[in-house]
């Protein structure tokens, strides 16, 4: 049975299709568990065919803990008037203040409208050389010798997902999710004026009235700009006017309005995520 395991016709192939194969042939040796002790008791037992060995792509650790520190961008497609036609959204997104500091629709994808897009916005935001890390995931446009070329003259690193790891950009997942789900978001749009509308109205409102979860209930217009504090001052007032009034409506404590986090991640090193989940 090892002679035929280990055969040309049979030695990249696992025991069931060795067992399945011989029957079809009308041959039967032995059974499946069988094959398997034999090929333990000679220290075969081990992936047999030949595979493609993927390299091993470093997991991105990105740390902001300012605005104009960390960018995420993306491009998602959005439907078009009829099938198989498509728009392009590109959306750069800060990930401390979850700000869309840039975006643009185009009726196709490519590296160099990607690469105007940063630059403008770069400009836009005054960054500066060494300032910036821009994240992208593995896409064509994102991986282009264009925009690498730009990045460098402008002094921004850049960093990509590994590849099919979502998480290794949530943000723009995130915000194309809320974008998607929103309850006027059309099935399809009837033309790129259409799309380009919708997509002006939804960025004006995400930037400037939608309070983010993730960044203490304030807008990302407000955090990206240093306009919290203010905004935390009146809502104190309103808390503590509601504690002096009623104590009995708070059981532990006097209120607190939610606060933006001192530091925001993607992917934070185990040490990190070990010691959040202790505390």
């Amino acid at each position: 049975m090892l002679e035929v395991l280990n055969s040309e016709q049979f030695y990249d192939q696992a025991p069931r299709q060795v067992y399945a194969q011989m029957l079809d042939e009308g041959q039967y040796l032995c059974s499946v568990s069988t094959m398997y002790r034999i090929l333990k008791a000679e220290a075969c037992v081990r992936e047999r065919r030949d595979q493609l060995k993927h390299p091993v792509y470093a997991r991105p650790e990105l740390l902001a803990t300012h605005p104009n520190e960390v960018w995420s961008w993306d491009i998602t497609k959005l439907l078009g008037p009829t099938k198989w036609s498509y728009y392009y959204l590109y959306v750069i997104i800060d990930i401390y203040s979850r700000y869309v500091v840039g975006w643009m629709l185009a009726e196709r994808e490519s590296a160099q409208l990607a690469q105007d897009l940063i630059e403008r916005t770069c400009h836009k935001q005054g960054i500066t050389a060494g300032q910036l890390t821009i994240h992208a995931d593995r896409g064509s446009a994102m991986k282009s010798g264009l925009v690498a070329q730009l990045l460098a003259e402008l002094g921004v690193t850049k960093t990509h997902s590994r590849p099919h790891v979502s998480n290794d950009n949530p943000f723009s997942e995130a915000q194309f999710k809320t974008l998607k789900y929103r309850p006027e978001f059309p099935a399809r749009f009837t033309s790129f004026d259409e799309a380009h509308s919708y997509s002006r109205e939804f960025f004006r409102w995400y930037n400037g009235k939608h309070r983010h979860t993730g960044i203490g209930l304030h807008t990302p217009e407000n955090v990206h700009y240093g306009r919290t504090e203010a905004v935390d001052e009146m809502r104190c007032r309103a808390l503590h006017a509601a504690y002096a009034a009623h104590p009995e409506r708070f059981v532990r404590k006097a209120p607190v309005p939610p606060v933006v986090p001192a530091a925001v991640w993607i992917n934070p090193p185990e040490e990190s995520r070990a010691a959040k989940l202790n505390s």
